[in-house]
């Protein structure tokens, strides 16, 4: 059975609701474990990139949509994951990496990015024109945000149209707080107010219609909302169905729609389910990808300074410290206290900042020693019971690092795809 995006409100209103887990991250291990597992259980892989991360003058990672579309296909290929079984998402598509310009520059910028992705094949578009620019609010209110979302609409309809293929869905509105976690312990996060959503609709579905976008908004599958779910560089809020009752009303008076939820991340099994269940069948995760991503490397690089007496001590660490205390922008503002304390943070922490540093040649340069150093070796189970004790079945044979890498972020996964109840011979595409 073949479930498409543009299914899923359908299928809750069935009472068969299905999920997808949405992969936002650019790191090419996390999206080979993304594919393969996709293909190991015959169901689509949906990844997203966001405007920070990608975008038409290469964003943080350096890559433009279609470079970006071009390492999913070239991995999707190594691991024999048909091309079909691959949708691309765009994420808070907006001015955001411009907000610092006046609003009508930024827009023009918005706006290129916006038929980049879509001329890269990006077909699931989140229209995110919240934030406010230089001079303006931080936070936009609906009429000027729906005013913004429709002009990128018109963009993304137009490019599409000259591509050729599939027309893009839509997801539209906005989460608070902002994407990649918040920068302190949390305690509690207030779901979005019903009211507040049936006004984001209503006010898109409007200026939509007057920009004679009809028949781009029949196509939003999707609306943002804030769930009550985040996780702050210390912890993690879970969800807490009895508090979204109000917000599932909407669902009921606007069945077009689902919810989509963002910083799912390290919610688990149980309070995924219950996400989909409840009307949150598209599923965000990307910095616990990540995370558990370097969780490995750092398992690794302390049984290779356990076992090999020429590795030295966890240089693996040390040249991340290093590249992080020499280029400190993607992590200072975001980490408070005691030099102790943003010590830890910078490695541990649950937003993994970390994340934007493996791209770099210094960090690449020491995976690729970690992994050179332990390829073959047969690492003994009580080291591994001591370092990394889940990864017990990779003892005492000889070690492919990056198969316990892959493994590592599978895990995660796993409970993702468990979640959303997409099982074999089962799809998820755009069409």
């Amino acid at each position: 059975m073949q479930v498409h995006l543009d299914e899923l409100a359908r299928l809750r209103i069935d009472g068969h609701p299905r999920g997808v887990v949405s992969i936002c991250s650019a790191h090419p291990i996390v999206l080979r474990a993304a594919l393969r597992h996709g293909r190991q259980q015959e169901s689509s892989v949906l990844i997203e990139a966001t405007c920070n991360q990608v975008n038409h003058l290469g964003g943080y990672t350096g890559m433009t949509p279609d470079d970006f579309a071009s390492l999913v296909m070239k991995i999707a290929a190594e691991e024999g994951c048909p091309e079909k079984c691959i949708v691309l998402g765009g994420d808070h598509l907006g001015p955001n990496p411009w907000r610092d310009r006046p609003a009508e520059e930024a827009m023009a910028e918005a706006e290129k990015m916006v038929a980049a992705y879509v001329d890269a094949g990006f077909r699931k578009i989140h229209l995110d024109a919240s934030m406010g620019c230089k001079g303006e609010p931080l936070a936009l209110d609906d009429e000027t945000t729906a005013h913004r979302a429709a002009r990128l609409a018109a963009v993304a309809e137009a490019s599409a149209r000259k591509t050729g293929g599939a027309m893009p869905v839509y997801v539209i509105g906005t989460e608070v707080p902002p994407p990649g976690g918040a920068d302190h312990a949390l305690t509690t996060i207030e779901p979005t107010a019903a009211a507040a959503a049936l006004k984001t609709i209503d006010v898109h579905r409007r200026v939509f219609a007057k920009a004679g976008l009809e028949e781009a908004f029949a196509r939003a599958i999707g609306l943002v909302v804030q769930p009550g779910v985040e996780f702050g560089n210390h912890n993690v809020i879970f969800y807490d169905s009895s508090k979204i009752e109000a917000l599932q009303s909407v669902l009921t008076e606007e069945p077009q729609f689902v919810f989509e939820a963002h910083s799912t991340d390290y919610q688990g099994t149980g309070s995924l389910t219950s996400l989909v269940k409840d009307g949150f069948p598209i599923l965000k995760v990307g910095p616990e990808l990540t995370f558990v991503l370097r969780e490995a490397l750092y398992a690794l690089d302390a049984i290779a300074s356990d076992l090999l007496p020429d590795y030295g001590q966890r240089p693996l660490y040390q040249v991340m410290e290093a590249l992080m205390l020499g280029q400190s922008g993607d992590w200072r503002r975001h980490y408070h206290g005691t030099e102790a304390e943003m010590r830890w943070l910078r490695h541990y922490s649950l937003s993994d900042r970390i994340r934007y540093y493996w791209a770099s040649a210094e960090a690449q340069g020491a995976v690729r020693r970690l992994c050179e150093a332990l390829r073959g070796q047969s690492v003994p189970l009580p080291l591994l019971w001591q370092h990394m004790p889940a990864a017990q079945d990779f003892a005492d044979t000889p070690l492919d690092p990056d198969e316990v890498l892959i493994w590592r972020v599978t895990n995660s996964l796993a409970d993702y795809h468990a979640a959303c109840g997409v099982g074999k011979n089962e799809q998820l595409g755009s069409r």
